[in-house]
């Protein structure tokens, strides 16, 4: 197994109404195998901001813990998905981050968005602007080590299949519940083997 010393820094980014917390059990794993895992609570976390605006949080966090030159992995589930693919379609993310991993993000939107008008959920409804404007250039997305997982049971992102995307790669994981993406250990094992994959698209110098 690599040392920790040839492994990026992974960041954990969590979805609506979560916290860091979400990731206790995932993150305690990847530790245990030698990752650096870092994770920051996204605020407020209940809808009432926007996409870019959390986004925005993202970068800085990223540009007040690492260096310029430190490549890095991205792991966002649910909304944290969304976020994150804003912060690398547009906030410049493109350029340092090396695999992106998303776990039952709503790509294309989700019914349950339609509960309230808040600017959060607004963005993850079916044909939004934000996720037009996302899904324009995702070809973009082939630049880097990009993988989509998702389980076809998800009750959250309705229709589940909106977590499928057209490029990189997918792994669907057959848990029952949207949260044991995160939890269970079928789910996780499946994201060390996505961690752990070699880079197939370095970044352009």
């Amino acid at each position: 197994m690599n040392s920790s010393l040839d492994r990026n820094p992974v960041i954990l980014i969590h979805g609506i109404w979560d916290t860091k917390i979400i990731f206790s059990k995932m993150s305690a794993r990847l530790t245990q195998l030698g990752w650096c895992v870092h994770s920051l609570n996204l605020t407020p976390n209940d809808g009432s901001l926007g996409i870019d605006l959390l986004a925005k949080q993202l970068a800085d966090y990223i540009s007040e813990t690492f260096d310029p030159e430190q490549p890095l992995d991205i792991v966002g589930y649910s909304m944290g998905g969304i976020v994150s693919r804003y912060y690398v379609q547009r906030l410049g993310g493109i350029n340092r981050v090396q695999r992106f991993i998303t776990l039952s993000s709503p790509h294309n939107g989700t019914l349950t968005a339609y509960s309230l008008r808040l600017p959060g959920y607004l963005d993850m409804r079916p044909d939004s602007g934000l996720l037009r404007d996302l899904n324009q250039d995702v070809t973009m997305l082939k630049r880097i080590n990009f993988t989509s997982m998702w389980t076809p049971f998800d009750i959250m992102i309705v229709p589940a299949n909106s977590s499928q995307m057209p490029i990189g790669k997918e792994v669907k994981v057959n848990v029952l519940l949207h949260r044991q993406m995160v939890t269970e250990p079928q789910s996780i094992n499946a994201l060390v083997e996505e961690l752990k994959a070699p880079i197939t698209n370095k970044i352009p110098t």
